[in-house]
């Protein structure tokens, strides 16, 4: 074991994740008189709202992705590791490192004054992990290249398929397992990509013919929206044909089928936005003594530090938040959501409270200022709302496509993606509908 040596000359501030919270914590202490230690064991930041773009060949990953190291390099206090942190010692204050791409299995320690976790969260399958590789979820970049090779390898397989009309048709049958945001905005990206993309690319099949089913537990889609947003959202996918299941559960997924209970679907490719969980990371959290909640969630103060563990820290997907208080200074008593700007004002409220306790000064609690939800459904579709407005059609995806262009990082990205959006809405092509690692592509019987 090897202990990775820093500067004793200011307080040691460890960030574990380069995603939103983590890196807005980074570039808040900027002006800091503290050292920081960025770990992430990718090299990029991920712009996880726009993932399924890449994943519908909407956008490219490069324009979604930027590296860590270039984001942070005015910043002459942060260095970055790429490595993974599997144990973090809150007791000793030490993380555990261990690094997949060394040559041997040796385990590097960092040492920290203030350690900030926010690794995020991963999928989760409610028990049956036995259905992630038939059912791909879509939280990192490799999902997404997964995801737009099983799409457009459908359709390829379809047209292959001129003499069997049973076997043609599941190849052309999609099913989104969750009507949350995600699964939403895949459903209807589906629907435009069979719609407008491909319908004059093959001449066996028509991809008009296309079938996309979202299958939701719940009454209603986009449930953490107001019942006329959601309303809303679902007159806009099936005016794009999308088809929506309420009320129904999965309880089994082969290659071929989807089962709902006593209803079988029929369909070759299927995609699984249903739920979220936080990454294996809190469960290693040495010392600990407050339970973790059923989504593997740590519960915070009020000032997002870990119970008992003043240097430590939770924020993002991982950190269970029950001090949000309403409108009347009430508390909720009800988690924040894990979305984007949950992780942004935590990230930059961390570093806040860093520098006060640097300064001896008190910490100041968190309190989450919600700004409204969005989300798209296809091209000039969409639903937004704050507490004062509520906007659909073309006016929310305009709003909604501004917001997004803001949020991402570099200048060069927001006006590649902004001609590509501009692009797309005129002539309804995509760019990235390359099939790529083909032979990592699930064996389908009878293709």
């Amino acid at each position: 074991m090897a202990e990775i040596k820093t500067s004793k000359a200011a307080p040691h501030v460890v960030i574990i994740g380069g995603g939103f919270g983590g890196l807005n914590a980074a570039q808040g202490l900027a002006d800091a008189p503290v050292n920081v230690t960025l770990i992430d064991r990718n090299n990029y930041h991920l712009f996880q709202p726009l993932l399924y773009q890449v994943a519908t060949a909407a956008v490219s990953a490069g324009e979604i992705a930027s590296p860590i190291r270039s984001v942070l390099r005015h910043q002459k206090n942060v260095s970055v590791l790429m490595a993974e942190a599997r144990e973090i010692d809150l007791v000793n204050k030490r993380v555990l490192l261990h690094d997949d791409h060394a040559s041997t299995d040796e385990i590097d320690t960092l040492d920290y004054d203030y350690l900030i976790v926010a690794a995020g969260a991963t999928g989760t399958y409610f028990g049956h992990d036995e259905w992630a590789p038939l059912a791909p979820g879509l939280k990192t970049l490799e999902d997404a290249f997964d995801v737009r090779r099983r799409i457009f390898l459908a359709y390829e397989l379809a047209e292959r398929e001129s003499k069997n009309s049973t076997t043609r048709d599941e190849f052309l049958t999609f099913v989104v397992v969750g009507g949350g945001p995600t699964g939403v905005e895949l459903a209807g990206a589906i629907a435009e990509i069979a719609q407008r993309t491909l319908a004059n690319d093959f001449r066996s099949i028509d991809p008009r013919s296309t079938r996309v089913i979202v299958v939701q537990s719940g009454e209603r889609i986009l449930e953490g929206f107001s019942q006329e947003s959601s309303d809303s959202a679902a007159k806009q996918l099936k005016a794009r044909g999308v088809e929506i299941v309420f009320n129904r559960r999965v309880t089994g997924i082969t290659p071929e089928t989807v089962e709902l209970g006593s209803e079988t679907i029929r369909a070759r490719t299927t995609f699984w936005t249903a739920g979220v969980q936080a990454v294996p990371l809190s469960r290693a959290l040495s010392g600990l003594k407050a339970p973790l909640d059923r989504a593997g969630r740590v519960p915070i103060e009020a000032d997002l530090s870990v119970p008992d563990f003043p240097e430590a820290f939770v924020i993002g997907d991982m950190a269970l938040f029950l001090h949000q208080k309403d409108k009347n200074g009430q508390p909720t008593n009800q988690p924040l959501p894990g979305v984007a700007p949950v992780a942004i004002q935590m990230g930059q409220h961390v570093a806040k409270n860093i520098v006060r306790s640097a300064r001896s000064q008190a910490r100041q609690p968190f309190q989450y200022w919600d700004k409204g939800n969005m989300a798209t459904i296809g091209r000039a579709a969409a639903v937004a709302e704050t507490d004062k407005f509520k906007m659909s059609g073309l006016l929310a995806w305009l709003a909604w496509a501004f917001v997004h262009i803001m949020y991402l990082i570099g200048f060069y990205n927001r006006l590649v993606v902004m001609f590509r959006w501009a692009w797309s809405y005129l002539t309804y092509q995509r760019g990235s509908r390359l099939i790529t690692n083909i032979n990592q592509a699930p064996k389908v019987a009878d293709a």
